[in-house]
């Protein structure tokens, strides 16, 4: 029989599973720029259900895949590992969120529903395989691109992206994705795990992430129509800045998880600068 105790224990077993601030963090501005994008509440919400279905389904594909690496190097931080919820109950978790995931995105039109699912393979390709080989970063550039083209395909009117927005998030999703990895490295190449950022090693991958996250940066306020409004450049100092501090809080604090923060934070002011500029992130084809 399942007590109090044991329900809210397993809650938040699935919730620490999800990844809950990168979840949250891709659906809100997934909401955002569709609203910006001039979607309708219910075109909106679409988005929004999909996409934060198709990220609960990553996170949870994620822990119940590792389970049997953070086992064996007893990541205390990992649910599975600290005994709140099982392996098995998050693969069930993840194919459930899958399939609203699959609803919901076709619910917003077959051929962006077909985008956004192809974000979400990229993702649960890099948690089953990818991860472990040099183009553990190609799943990344995928997904966020895809993601972007998922939202303006979903907006009212004939419109796609633009070629420049769609570099933008794949390069924030490659300097998020090698930012994330650093304070894993060793214990990640303990239990075979050798992506790209593995390989490039610490330093190297360090001084990569903070690079990819500026590259993203002045693709966003270089990428519209004219000269930069602004608040384009004063948002992108901003994120700038952010990059920066990324990098040099790799370099001096080897497993700190505030550099993955802090590209979250680019990302977010990335696509407050996307929102401004939404008369020239769609495009008519």
């Amino acid at each position: 029989m399942t007590t109090g105790s044991d329900a809210r224990r397993l809650a938040r077993g699935l919730v620490l599973a999800s990844h809950t601030a990168p979840a949250l963090v891709v659906t809100g501005l997934a909401c955002a720029l569709s609203a910006a994008l001039g979607s309708g509440a219910a075109a909106a919400a679409l988005v929004t259900v999909a996409v934060g279905a198709g990220q609960l389904s990553v996170g949870w594909s994620n822990d119940w895949i590792d389970a049997p690496r953070d086992l064996a190097v007893h990541r205390a931080d990992k649910p599975v590992v600290a005994g709140l919820v099982s392996a098995r109950l998050l693969r069930w978790a993840a194919f459930a969120a899958l399939a609203v995931c699959v609803v919901a995105s076709l619910a917003v039109g077959v051929v962006a529903g077909a985008a956004h699912l192809l974000a979400v393979a990229g993702a649960w390709a890099y948690n089953a395989r990818l991860k472990s080989t040099v183009w553990s970063w190609l799943p990344y550039a995928l997904s966020f691109g895809l993601l972007a083209v998922f939202v303006v395909l979903a907006a009212p009117g004939p419109r796609v992206p633009a070629a420049w927005a769609v570099v933008a998030a794949a390069l924030l999703g490659t300097g998020a994705h090698v930012a994330n990895t650093l304070p894993d490295l060793e214990d990640d190449a303990a239990t075979g795990v050798r992506g790209l950022p593995h390989r490039l090693g610490r330093r190297v991958s360090g001084v990569l992430a903070p690079a990819l996250l500026a590259a993203a940066v002045g693709v966003v306020v270089a990428g519209p129509a004219g000269p930069p409004a602004p608040a384009a450049w004063a948002g992108g100092a901003v994120a700038f800045v952010l990059a920066v501090a990324a990098g040099v809080v790799a370099v001096a604090r080897p497993h700190s998880r505030a550099p993955f923060g802090l590209s979250m934070g680019v990302a977010v002011v990335c696509v407050a600068l996307l929102g401004l500029a939404a008369g020239d992130l769609a495009v008519m084809p």
